[in-house]
């Protein structure tokens, strides 16, 4: 069943000063239409706290049953998104753990350590459901009030695209998406080198998808999420464990090493 109408929103004022272009609302547009829902409006709005939850309460009030903003989910204090969803549902904003302890494990740090930039980053506003980032620091935002689904996503493209693939695409599929597993592993090798690995497994296990992230990784430690679809969980698990143990077997087999 369609959730249509859906609304975009790119967040930024840069975007408005022409110093960036917008490419993340054509490429969510082109990604939601190919998936059968309808995109009613895409809008550009600059970091500007009344602007913004002016322009998504109007979007509710047009009876949008999803939107999707990008930007504003950065550490600086124009970085607005999160505080103008939770003014615009009444609700507070809080720290969430699951993302904290994310950043302590991916940079080895301890919570004494945590900057307040990351802090600001891992500030998501009550209630809302918190989906980590594949690709970058800013996590995927959840939230429902009512009818209408909102979805935080964060600005950069790689970033954004990453997440819309992980989260998004099985939420706009519904039951025809299937069940979707996923995996996290980290491989000793560059990019270049794993990608035939897995191109391997990928043409071997139906239905799964192999995606490195360079930019959080080096030579030693390059971050594969494993993700896999299936017709019900049982079907996704066990081709996630062949896949892992495949793309594992190949990386052992070229001399590399394969943790997490």
């Amino acid at each position: 069943m369609t959730r249509s109408p859906v609304e975009i929103f790119s967040i930024g004022t840069e975007l408005l000063m022409g110093r960036i272009q917008d490419t993340n609302s054509f490429w969510l547009a082109q990604q939601v239409s190919e998936l059968g829902e309808a995109v009613a409006r895409v809008t550009i709005i600059g970091d500007d706290r009344a602007t913004i939850v002016e322009a998504l309460r109007s979007a509710v009030e047009r009876g949008a049953r999803t939107i999707i903003t990008t930007g504003g989910l950065g550490p600086t204090p124009d970085d607005l998104t999160v505080e103008c969803v939770a003014d615009l549902l009444g609700i507070g904003t809080v720290l969430d753990r699951p993302v904290l302890e994310d950043y302590m494990r991916r940079r080895e740090i301890g919570e004494d350590e945590i900057s307040p930039a990351l802090r600001r980053m891992a500030t998501v506003p009550e209630t809302a459901e918190v989906l980590l980032n594949p690709a970058g620091w800013a996590p995927c935002i959840r939230i429902e009030r009512g009818s209408t689904t909102f979805f935080l996503l964060p600005g950069p493209p790689s970033e954004m695209q990453a997440v819309f693939d992980r989260y998004l695409r099985d939420y706009f599929g519904g039951a025809a998406a299937g069940f979707g597993v996923a995996r996290r592993v980290y491989v000793n090798m560059w990019e270049s080198d794993v990608a035939p690995l897995a191109l391997r497994v990928m043409d071997a296990v139906p239905g799964s998808y192999i995606k490195g992230y360079i930019a959080l990784g080096n030579q030693q430690r390059l971050p594969l999420d494993v993700v896999v679809k299936g017709p019900n969980e049982s079907d996704a698990q066990e081709k996630l464990e062949r896949a892992v143990a495949m793309l594992t077997e190949l990386v052992v087999g070229a001399g590399r090493q394969v943790t997490g």
